[in-house]
């Protein structure tokens, strides 16, 4: 793996891990606070319950944080994850009127802390994009 994937994957990767783990045993009410705003980009999260919910979110976190940081899991499949994971966050930030200013892609100053989020769907596609096969580089080379 080069350094510059490396750092892609490791820095994003401990975010969400942290993240994640922080999220574990998450109390019923901050759940269901999450769950609300979380609704607003990907509305199939009010079918579940505040707890199932805290629970879906923290795995999901741990999960993808570990795709990125175990060096075994493809690059490809690590970069999937993250803009997949990434695209539920964006999704958010531009379905909330109050994320954005009127031109519903700059962000206000409560979407500020939301808008980094593109960060990690570049960082996801960038992935994705550059992890080709062991196999393909292998026959490039001969």
């Amino acid at each position: 793996m080069k350094i510059s994937t490396a750092l892609l994957r490791a820095v994003p990767g401990a975010f969400i891990l942290n993240s994640g783990i922080n999220k574990l045993g998450l109390d019923e009410e901050s759940a269901a606070g999450l769950q609300q705003m979380a609704a607003n980009g990907v509305p199939m999260v009010e079918n579940m319950t505040p707890a199932q919910f805290g629970k879906f979110l923290s795995y999901g976190e741990i999960a993808v944080g570990s795709a990125l940081l175990l060096p075994f899991v493809p690059t490809r499949i690590a970069g999937a994850a993250l803009t997949t994971f990434a695209a539920g966050l964006v999704a958010n930030y531009f379905s909330i009127d109050s994320m954005t200013k009127d031109d519903g892609i700059r962000p206000s100053e409560d979407g500020t802390a939301v808008a980094k989020d593109t960060w990690l769907a570049a960082i996801g596609l960038a992935l994705l994009i550059s992890g080709g096969s062991a196999k393909k580089k292998r026959d490039k080379k001969k």
